[in-house]
Order: C-alpha cells, then sequence, then structure tokens
C-alpha cells in the first residue's frame, strides 16, 4: 500500500500542470471517504436492502477496503506503463492481494479478500452487484468522484469540479429487472449533468493534453529501452520493485534521445492541429497524409483517443447507464436529462505532432509550416 505514495494519480501530467504531484496513496484514501460518504446514503435511505445490521456492517468495511486497494496493481507512472508490460493493473489485484501481508491486512478488517477482489474488479456474479457500481463502476464509483475533484484542484482546472454533496445526497438502490442497481433520484439529476460534464473538461483539458500526451508517447520508448523484456515483471515480486521514481532514476544512466528528453523536458514534438470532433475524421486523416508526405512517416506522429463519458447498456443483462428512479420505476437517465443523452457515447480527440528537427528548417519554422499545412487543408475541406 505504501508503494501507491511514490506513483503520481496523473502519471506524467506534472510536465503540463506543475502542480499535479499528488500520489495514488492520497487518491485511495480519498475514494475510501467518498465511498464511505454514499455507502452511508446508501444505507440511511433504504436499510432495509443492506440486510441486519451485522450484514450492512459487512458490506461497510468490504467498500472501504476494495475502494483502499482498488489501485495497488498500477505500475510506473500508473495507466502509461500498460501498453509496454502489456497487463491491466485490475489483472494484477489478484495476486497482490493474495501476498501474506496484503491477506493478513484484509483478515484483520474481518472481510472476505474474494469479496474485496470481486468488487475491484468488477465481477458481475459478486456477492453484492449494488455495491460494485460503488468500487468499479462504470458510472458512479466513488474512485471516479474523489479522482475528478482531487485532479482539478491539484491542476487548477475549475471546470472539473462538480456538486459532490449533491449527486452523493441523491445516491439510491433501486430494483431494475429483478436486481438491485445504484442509480440516483430525480434531484440528483443536476449534478450527475455537472459531474459527467466535469468527467469531459477533464479529459479534454488534463487527461488528453497535447503535452502529457506528448511525453506519454516519449515514456514508451524509455521503457521499452529499459523493460526489452516487458515479461520479467510478470513476477509480482520483482513489478513491486518498480514505481516513477525507480524509472526517472534509471533515467541518470540512460543515453537516449527519448530519456534526454524525459529527463529535461525536452518538447521533441509540437502540436500540428488537434480535431475534437467525430466528423472530423477525414481532416484528421488528410492532414496526417500531408504532414508525412512532407516531414517524414517517422516525424509524424498521430494520437488517437476516444472515451466513453456516460456509459450505455452495451452487453446483454448487462446494463451500464444511470438508472433514475421515478414515480413508474427507475428510468435510464438519458430520458430524463437531454444533456445525458448528447453526452453520452464516444468523445473524440485526436492530434498531430510533429518533430521539432524533422527538416533542416528552424524549429519556429518547422511548427509553422506544418500549422500551415494543416490550415490550408482545413479551408479547403
Amino acid at each position: 500500500m505504501q508503494r501507491l505514495r511514490r506513483l503520481r494519480q496523473l502519471g506524467l501530467a506534472y510536465l503540463a500542470f506543475p502542480s499535479a504531484e499528488h500520489s495514488r496513496f492520497t487518491h485511495a484514501l480519498g475514494a475510501l471517504a467518498m465511498g464511505t460518504h454514499a455507502f452511508d446514503e446508501l444505507v440511511g435511505n433504504a436499510p432495509e436492502r443492506f440486510g441486519d445490521s451485522v450484514h450492512a456492517a459487512y458490506q461497510r468495511r468490504l467498500v472501504r477496503a476494495a475502494l483502499l486497494l482498488h489501485d495497488i496493481g498500477h505500475g510506473p507512472f500508473s495507466h502509461s506503463c500498460e501498453s509496454v508490460l502489456e497487463v491491466r493493473h485490475e489483472a494484477r489485484t489478484g495476486d497482490l492481494i493474495a501476498l501474506p501481508e496484503v491477506a493478513a491486512g484484509i483478515a484483520d478488517l474481518d472481510v472476505d479478500a474474494k469479496d474485496v477482489l470481486a468488487l475491484i474488479v468488477g465481477d458481475a456474479d459478486n456477492r453484492y452487484p449494488a455495491l460494485r457500481e460503488l468500487v468499479s463502476g462504470p458510472n458512479l464509483d466513488a474512485d471516479r468522484m474523489d479522482y475528478l475533484l482531487r485532479d482539478a484542484y491539484f491542476t487548477g482546472v475549475s471546470n472539473g469540479r462538480y456538486d459532490a454533496e449533491q449527486l452523493i445526497g441523491s445516491l439510491r438502490v433501486l430494483e431494475r429487472d429483478g436486481r438491485l442497481v445504484v442509480g440516483i433520484d430525480r434531484r440528483g439529476v443536476v449534478a450527475l449533468e455537472s459531474f459527467v460534464m466535469a468527467r469531459y473538461m477533464m479529459f479534454a483539458s488534463v487527461y488528453f493534453h497535447h503535452t502529457t500526451r506528448m511525453f506519454e508517447h516519449i515514456l514508451h520508448d524509455v521503457l521499452r529501452d529499459l523493460w526489452p523484456n516487458p515479461h520479467a515483471l510478470d513476477p509480482i515480486e520483482e513489478f513491486l520493485r518498480w514505481d516513477d521514481f525507480r524509472v526517472l532514476n534509471a533515467l541518470d544512466e540512460a543515453r537516449s534521445e527519448a530519456a534526454r528528453a524525459l529527463r529535461n523536458r525536452v518538447r521533441v514534438y509540437a502540436l500540428a492541429a488537434e480535431f475534437n470532433a467525430e466528423r472530423d475524421l477525414k481532416l484528421f486523416e488528410a492532414c496526417e497524409a500531408a504532414l508525412r508526405e512532407r516531414f517524414g512517416p517517422q516525424n509524424v506522429w498521430a494520437d488517437s483517443q476516444a472515451q466513453l463519458l456516460h456509459r450505455l447498456p452495451f452487453g446483454i443483462g448487462e446494463e451500464s447507464t444511470v438508472w433514475v428512479d421515478g414515480p413508474g420505476g427507475a428510468v435510464d437517465a438519458r430520458e430524463v436529462s437531454d444533456v445525458i443523452a448528447k453526452l453520452s457515447g464516444k468523445a473524440y480527440w485526436r492530434k498531430l505532432f510533429v518533430r521539432r528537427d524533422s527538416t533542416s528548417s528552424g524549429e519556429a519554422e518547422i511548427v509553422s509550416e506544418a500549422r500551415q499545412l494543416c490550415a490550408q487543408i482545413l479551408a479547403k475541406l
């Protein structure tokens, strides 16, 4: 657990937002506090949904344990390393919970480790389906409730804030098709709208910021050099030896351009153009082709990201939208909110970068030419 102190919550975002130095440890504590508040609100509104006092107390301890441990599987720079190691952090959680010291800590809390793991990984067959939403989402989890406010605070992005008290105060356990789900009452619709909007704003302003994305691209090169055989980190003991600080310390011995860029915040790439609408795909592809032809494929990097802002029903029998309590029973949030309906589905952020030293021209001339080239294409199409 203490290792989370040495993992930044936002990975390399501190290279764009200097105060984004907060850790996954503080986020874990925040998620625990947020989840406890949410659980108590649910029990206060419908105690009969949680059994007798003994069962309710067990579920409260279970939620707290799962939220405290939900991020223990993260590697250096959090999500940035997962594509290199080819293992998602949730997949390591089972091995970590099985470690003697972690298992002993869970036992001291008087909860079943299998129940903890089921909530963290979002097991659809877990014994407490309503609690799964609070821990692993996908829409009303305490993880997201905490990190949006925390990340907004430490980056100084005011648009990432939402009315947490109103949202939590509106949480309810509802029945949908014979099963229990966590939803909201109608008083919480506006708070839910602000929650979804905050998520959009944070992805647009922070999580997919062009400087952060550029250095994450460089980090991948650094990690591939550092871990030529990423499966050497598959043993959990070896994996736990790595954190943000060890990677940064290793850069002192590295001689690659990527290592130098990451160590000294050298901006190898410049942003040539960005496109944030689904309809911009053709423009994105046309600009990418023109840049590759002018500067060479090896000197252009195309970054395409998409994110679901409000999860929708995808799988059969596994509905993932937010349910709103109404006079006739639970209804889809999209039916009571035009904002939620319009923000449902994917949002897109596509960026084109060009290396600053891609031609013999000066850096300023290269960047200006790349941007003018894209501007000309945009004017024509």
